[in-house]
């Protein structure tokens, strides 16, 4: 149980230092929000993952297969587009700040998520 919560933090974690990074980078990509409201829809967007993104995925599976996995892309697009609809703090404006949205919470998710498996190895 504490290694699930301990996750739950570092992905809440990891999904703030992303959302801040696609904010900073990404024209239309806007957060309007102090850094509790940062937390939050980092901890919005941790849930999304956990909860809807797994039954995303089963759905789309079989088109994930056939594009040899680049419909995560879509998938990932997705939840950012159910986060902006919570959260309104931020703001997407357009399926391009979303695309490069999507990327950079990806990217940086994907980074962190590395190094820290490299870091911490058991």
């Amino acid at each position: 149980m504490r290694k699930l919560l301990g996750e739950i933090i570092f992905h809440v974690f990891s999904n703030t230092i992303a959302l801040y990074a696609a904010s900073s980078l990404v024209v239309g990509f806007t957060f309007s929000g102090d850094f509790i409201a940062m937390l939050t829809a980092a901890a919005i967007l941790t849930a999304i993952n956990l909860l809807v993104k797994p039954i995303l995925k089963l759905f789309f599976g079989p088109l994930i297969l056939l594009t040899f996995g680049l419909f995560s892309i879509v998938i990932n697009a997705l939840t950012l587009g159910i986060l902006d609809f919570f959260s309104s703090p931020l703001t997407i404006q357009g399926y391009i700040p979303l695309l490069y949205g999507t990327l950079i919470v990806t990217a940086v998710n994907l980074a962190i998520a590395l190094s820290g498996r490299w870091i911490y190895k058991e």
